[in-house]
């Protein structure tokens, strides 16, 4: 049985950064120490309106780290250019709005699919993994496949706020545990992300099939208290 995996989104290093506009704390040191605490991957989202990580961020983390990087990005033919320079190993495309706070659901995977059908291919021939950030449904899942992506990432928002509010959520788990088992049936690797706390992963932890867990608010939040290595060696102990 392979494990499950731990990627540390590291964004809210940066917008701790960029309230001040100072060069602290560094979102580098921040993926080297996440590395070193036993991250398997760090994922950062380049957005459009750079409002944490920038392109210097990308090109730092990109050189020094050893573990892979996970680059986040829109839809867009200029996301997909500095993708193809950078060339992270592995690519999540996400939707993206600039009046949002943070990512708001899964990809609509019906607009411009023939351009995100070939956004995934250019980026599947520089042997990068393409995930794709979709909604637990069965639909999406199919026409991920469809796509040929390599993985899909669940968007996780709706039933981590059911959590959070203590509210049934017995539903939205049956919706993500079967979007999982079609995902592994089809032979798309599952992961899950968006909003995720430790009360919440644990939950997801139980669902048999998802091999990667992407978190970073609540674990940067956690890490002012107790400590960034810490909070990433509580993740793995209960995603293990």
């Amino acid at each position: 049985m392979s494990k499950i995996r731990l990627g540390v989104n590291i964004d809210h290093v940066a917008t701790v950064r960029n309230a001040r506009g100072e060069n602290y704390p560094s979102p580098l040191r921040a993926s080297l120490f996440a590395q070193k605490s036993g991250a398997d991957s760090v994922t950062i989202h380049l957005r459009e309106d750079r409002r944490h990580i920038n392109d210097s961020d990308l090109k730092k983390i990109r050189s020094k780290l050893k573990i892979p990087l996970n680059l986040e990005i829109a839809a867009t033919d200029k996301m997909l250019k500095i993708a193809l320079k950078s060339r992270p190993p592995f690519i999540c495309i996400v939707p993206e709005k600039r009046q949002e706070i943070t990512t708001e659901g899964g990809l609509n995977l019906n607009f411009r699919k023939n351009n995100l059908k070939m956004m995934i291919k250019k980026l599947k021939q520089k042997g990068l993994r393409v995930s794709l950030f979709i909604e637990p449904n069965l639909k999406d899942i199919n026409t991920s496949k469809k796509l040929n992506a390599d993985c899909v990432e669940i968007h996780t928002g709706k039933f981590c706020n059911l959590v959070n509010k203590n509210k049934k959520y017995s539903q939205e788990i049956k919706k993500i545990q079967s979007a999982v088992t079609l995902g592994n049936k089809l032979g798309l690797e599952v992961h899950a992300g968006h909003g995720l706390t430790y009360r919440s992963a644990k939950i997801l932890s139980k669902i048999s099939g998802i091999k990667e867990f992407n978190i970073g608010h609540f674990l940067v939040g956690e890490s002012i208290f107790v400590g960034l290595g810490k909070t990433i060696k509580e993740f793995k102990k209960i995603i293990k």
